[in-house]
């Protein structure tokens, strides 16, 4: 469990546990693009919770403000790679902040935070994908550092 400041607040950043999972759900579904992918039945939820937690090379990350409420997330995996020399990169996904929490530093605090995770487990390169109709997280990733260098596609199977 670590704590990251932002805006004057003290938050709790630790690793997901199962009875998160709904809280966790709520944040994924509470965007224009969530609310129409994400569902009520927890099942699958807490069936690929399960999976994630088994996984040493996965970080679900909660968010809790001081009073213990949880505010944001995201998924950490690292990822082994030949390119780059044999270097590991830090995968970063699903980051969800309350939108109260939103435009007062918190994630740029914990962007930091994740980045310095990576940095401790070995990690060379931080690369995430978003979505090309959330215009504000880009100039947010943009503002941290990142580049869009690359074309992202995907395949639902």
């Amino acid at each position: 469990m670590d704590t990251i400041d932002a805006a004057g607040e003290t938050f709790t950043v630790r690793r997901a546990r199962a009875e998160d999972v709904p809280a966790l759900v709520a944040l994924l579904a509470d965007d224009m693009i969530g609310s129409g992918r994400e569902q009520e039945d927890l099942a699958p939820y807490l069936a690929a919770f399960a999976e994630i937690d088994a996984d040493p090379r996965q970080f679900l990350a909660v968010v809790e403000d001081a009073t213990g409420g949880v505010c944001g997330t995201l998924q950490l995996t690292l990822v082994p790679c030949l390119s780059r020399r044999g270097s590991t990169r830090l995968l970063i996904e699903s980051v969800r902040l309350a939108g109260a929490t939103r435009g007062r530093g918190l994630g740029t605090a914990l962007f930091a935070w994740a980045h310095e995770y990576g940095r401790h487990h070995g990690a060379a390169l931080a690369e995430l994908t978003t979505n090309k109709s959330r215009v504000d997280a880009h100039r947010f990733y943009d503002r941290l550092g990142y580049r869009a260098s690359h074309e992202g596609y995907k395949l639902e199977l």
